[in-house]
């Protein structure tokens, strides 16, 4: 399992793909499948069978993952997309901007 540093919440921007530029929250992350579910990005349609709670069915639209390579953090002093430096602080790790060299989890 390979490891990621993107975590749900953080914001993001989209590096490449059909939705490139846009900038999104991070609603889930998989870190087993190296992947990310980023809020209205790669939003495709499924169908969806009748059942009790939703006797119509229908198609409805939902996020799918992207891989994580594809987008990059946005650090919230400098707003600007950057990659993550981690260093150690009083025995817990911290992630900081490779840009501005702020920290990015408070």
């Amino acid at each position: 399992m390979a490891k990621m540093n993107i975590k749900k919440g953080d914001k993001v921007k989209v590096l490449t793909g059909k939705d490139k530029g846009k900038e999104a929250v991070v609603l889930r992350a998989l870190p087993q499948n190296e992947r990310v579910v980023v809020e209205k990005v790669n939003v495709v349609k499924k169908a969806l069978r009748p059942t009790q709670q939703n006797p119509q069915g229908g198609i409805s639209s939902v996020e799918a993952p992207i891989h994580v390579s594809n987008v990059a953090i946005v650090c919230p002093e400098c707003k600007q997309a950057t990659r993550i430096a981690i260093k150690r602080e009083d025995g817990k790790k911290i992630r900081y901007c490779k840009k501005c060299g702020k920290a990015i989890d408070k």
